[in-house]
């Protein structure tokens, strides 16, 4: 059946808006204007004949028919990608190439800026990342290995634990001493992530862990880590930062801690090998290399 789509640098547009956060991030993202990308939304959001972004909120918050068409641009977006991805491997020899699984805000914020080190080291590697909205990612054909949380009983791989989870109350730092000395466990906005998962710990989970109220307040909600972390960034809100998103940007000062007791989940983070991967010369290399990232990481006191 013959459909007439939007093109592609539209759908682009808008789900480069929703995993960054907001029109400005997805301009930087982009290398456009600002203006460009709300012209592209707005043209998108014309030849579909409804709205996509709920306007009368700040940050602008999805429609209906915008979460319907995110979740259909992830995954077709995503579906390319790996297309992509696998055409560039064709070229490489079998031993050489990868390919990690874990969940977006795992990639974006630990796993990323690691494996620019990686390269450095085995320039000949080819590593693919697929990202995906749940922590525990299977196993799949062309996935080697996978980055999980959970309590690491899985027995379709080798499991190796990484590192423990550390979860405490971030924000920026402007907004943190802003805070500083107040209640503002009472009256910060609070900055929620809505997910399926319940090993997910959300804010109510949290405050009934620390023995506090959980009052009515004033709350932004987002559906990934990611949209998050950028409006914590942003200072819009207090965030439930954990260990393995938020450690980077609380050592590089980007993030502060904004008071609060830490909680370590009983749940943790394992790298998990497939039992034959399609290179296991590859998949040890970046798998020791994962390890040896986390051990570092065991050794550090985030405060």
């Amino acid at each position: 059946m013959n459909r007439t789509l939007p093109p592609l640098r539209l759908l682009t547009v808008f789900e480069t808006v929703i995993r960054q956060g907001g029109i400005g991030p997805a301009a930087a993202a982009l290398n456009v204007s600002q203006p460009a990308v709300s012209q592209s939304l707005k043209e998108l959001e014309g030849r579909l004949g409804v709205k996509l972004l709920d306007r009368t909120t700040r940050p602008a918050g999805l429609t209906v028919a915008g979460r319907l068409l995110e979740r259909a641009t992830a995954d077709g977006l995503g579906r390319i990608a790996e297309a992509i991805e696998e055409i560039g491997r064709l070229g490489a020899g079998a031993d050489q190439a990868v390919t990690i699984a874990c969940s977006v805000g795992v990639a974006t914020y630990w796993l990323m800026p690691r494996l620019a080190i990686f390269y450095d080291q085995h320039p000949d590697l080819a590593v693919s990342v697929r990202t995906m909205q749940q922590g525990d990612p299977p196993l799949a054909a062309e996935i080697d290995l996978a980055i999980r949380y959970g309590n690491g009983s899985w027995d379709d791989g080798v499991v190796h634990r990484l590192f423990d989870e550390q979860i405490d109350p971030v924000c920026s730092p402007v907004l943190a001493a802003r805070l500083a000395g107040s209640d503002w466990m009472g009256s910060a906005t609070l900055i929620h992530v809505d997910v399926d998962d319940q090993r997910w710990l959300s804010w109510a989970a949290y405050l009934r862990a620390t023995g506090q109220k959980n009052a009515r307040r004033r709350g932004l909600h987002f559906t990934n880590y990611v949209q998050a972390t950028q409006a914590a960034l942003s200072g819009l809100g207090v965030m439930l930062g954990w260990r393995s998103i938020t450690g980077d940007l609380v050592k590089e000062g980007r993030l502060a801690h904004a008071g609060g007791q830490a909680l370590v989940p009983e749940d943790a983070f394992y790298l998990v090998a497939a039992h034959r991967p399609r290179s296991a010369g590859a998949c040890g290399l970046l798998s020791g290399w994962l390890m040896r990232c986390a051990e570092s990481l065991k050794k550090e006191v985030l405060f």
